[in-house]
């Protein structure tokens, strides 16, 4: 992905959005040499600030994210970073309101109104932001932000975030919904070429608004039976039961996908850590799983433990498939994968490419994980006259796609590591040398996730199959996922999670600019919450 223009730094200094807690005060301060608060600022160039950012480096791909999900484990601290679940502080999404709320007050006085293409999507961003920040530490300053007259903006209780959020994506259906209504033509056209990196069509950001409102109701599954006004079950069931008015994704070609490129980097390159495929392994958890399973995509993300070949399994044999341990110390891990005990992350996928063409391209929210929320609230007994066995399998079968998988296909897998010893490699192979094949049996494997029936074995097949599909995909919703239902169960109680309890955190402390400049909303924030203590053992609203 090129960011086709960026907003030059004075004029972001000057924009005018009012500070979101009290540490952002600098930006209304007068400066004489910049453009002004009512300055006309290119609606293109706004979108494209949002769109270029909203990913943030630890959602991507062998992110932070993607260790907290047990998708790969670190065994070499210098330059893969540790395992530890050391939730302090959390980084904040402030940038992202601040800028929609500029977008949309742009939006209005530009075009005269408030039913354009540009503020629809501001009230999803601005949705996407609270919901973002909140579900990481609970109570958040949402009403206020952002107005110039308010500097210690109150919190918002997590309830009320998640109201008003529900209500501004729906918001930005209806407003993108009206607009192709009134000119049909629209909705296969692309919203802004210029400002959009993603490059999606009227009706293809409408479905991602949808298909985004599905993953915040299904996130709510715990408030669904205690907070009638928020009508979880209901609104859910409306979406799914009316796609004229909220179109959903139809398939991965509806996928909010970031797209690398030789300036932006594929991020094992831009992380400079494509020489050290030797230095992480793929987590146990996401392994174990899919040996189960006997599942063929373990045969693209992955290799065999080299011992287990050398000692004469085959590549195809889902038993030389050995994941990594997070509960290990560091020292213990990278001996483990010096002597081949483990598998690897594939090379030729992930570290041969600086554009990342030869990976898969990152999701950040996507049709399979769709389908599986979906079969998850018909399970829940949310929607009915559906099938949940039905969206199940089109959730799995989409995932296969995306790795381009189909029955009886050879997949070559090459050897991972630059290693010449004779244990592990006797054939005397180069990193990226073909090491053999596996053939690609997906009828076993659907035969061996057969959804068992809306009862609590098929939610955990749910839930199993979506953690697998989100494989370095989506930032941090698997991690989201197992917070909520403890399904597919991560590794803790361990060292190596370097938490005082041995268990994973429940949540992020705020944002450290929050005790500093908004104390004494800050304060009241975590008394009616948590005690009074920034407790990350302590769960919100959301998830108790």
């Amino acid at each position: 992905m090129k960011i086709k223009s960026l907003i030059p730094y004075a004029l972001l200094l000057t924009m005018g959005v009012a500070s979101l807690t009290g540490c952002q005060k600098g930006d209304l301060i007068n400066n004489p040499n910049v453009a002004g608060e009512n300055s006309i600022v290119p609606l293109s160039l706004l979108l494209n600030h949002i769109t270029a950012t909203q990913i943030r480096s630890d959602e991507q791909p062998w992110g932070y994210s993607q260790v907290a999900n047990q998708y790969v484990i670190a065994n070499y601290s210098y330059y893969r970073g540790n395992n530890t679940y050391n939730f302090g502080n959390t980084s904040d999404s402030y940038d992202i309101l601040k800028y929609t709320l500029k977008l949309e007050q742009q939006a209005t006085a530009q075009l005269g109104n408030q039913t354009n293409k540009y503020y629809a999507l501001g009230e999803f961003f601005k949705a996407y932001a609270g919901i973002w920040l909140s579900q990481r530490v609970g109570d958040i300053p949402f009403s206020q932000a952002g107005n110039p007259s308010v500097l210690t903006p109150k919190y918002d209780t997590q309830h009320d975030v998640y109201k008003a959020a529900l209500t501004e994506l729906d918001n930005a259906n209806t407003l993108l919904g009206n607009i192709i209504t009134a000119n049909p033509t629209l909705g296969s056209t692309i919203l802004d070429a210029s400002g959009d990196i993603y490059g999606l069509t009227y009706t293809q950001w409408q479905k991602v608004i949808n298909t985004y409102r599905l993953r915040v109701l299904i996130s709510l599954s715990k408030r669904a039976t205690d907070n009638a006004d928020l009508q979880i079950p209901q609104t859910f069931a409306a979406i799914v039961g009316n796609p004229t008015k909220y179109p959903v994704m139809t398939g991965n070609g509806d996928n909010l996908v970031y797209k690398f490129n030789a300036v932006n980097r594929y991020p094992t390159f831009a992380l400079g850590l494509n020489p050290y495929n030797n230095f992480a392994n793929p987590g146990s958890t996401y392994v174990n799983i899919s040996v189960a399973t006997q599942d063929p995509r373990l045969f693209v993300t992955s290799t065999p433990a080299p011992i287990q070949v050398s000692g004469g399994k085959a590549i195809g044999d889902f038993s030389a498939y050995v994941g990594s341990d997070i509960n290990q110390s560091q020292a213990a891990l990278l001996t483990n994968s010096n002597n081949g005990m483990y598998s690897f992350n594939s090379f030729t996928r992930y570290y041969n490419d600086a554009t990342g063409a030869t990976a898969e391209p990152f999701v950040f929210i996507g049709y399979s994980e769709m389908c599986f929320n979906i079969a998850e609230a018909i399970n829940r007994g949310w929607v009915s006259g559906a099938s949940a066995a039905t969206w199940y399998t089109n959730g799995i079968n989409a995932s296969l796609a995306l790795y381009g998988i189909t029955n009886g296909q050879t997949l070559t897998v090459t050897f991972p590591i630059s290693s010449t010893e004779a244990s592990i490699n006797p054939k005397g192979l180069k990193q990226g040398d073909a090491w053999g094949t596996a053939t690609a049996n997906t009828t076993q494997f659907l035969a061996n996730v057969a959804y068992a029936g809306d009862n609590a074995t098929g939610l955990s097949q749910i839930l199993t199959q979506k953690y697998i599909s989100l494989f370095n995909n989506s930032g941090w919703e698997a991690f989201y996922n197992f917070r909520r239902t403890g399904l597919p169960a991560l590794v803790q109680g361990g060292s190596g999670i370097g938490t005082p309890t041995n268990l994973i955190p429940r949540r992020w402390q705020y944002p450290a600019s929050e005790s500093a400049y908004n104390t004494a909303n800050y304060n009241a924030a975590l008394s009616s919450q948590f005690g009074g203590t920034d407790d990350l053992t302590k769960d919100t609203w959301l998830t108790k």
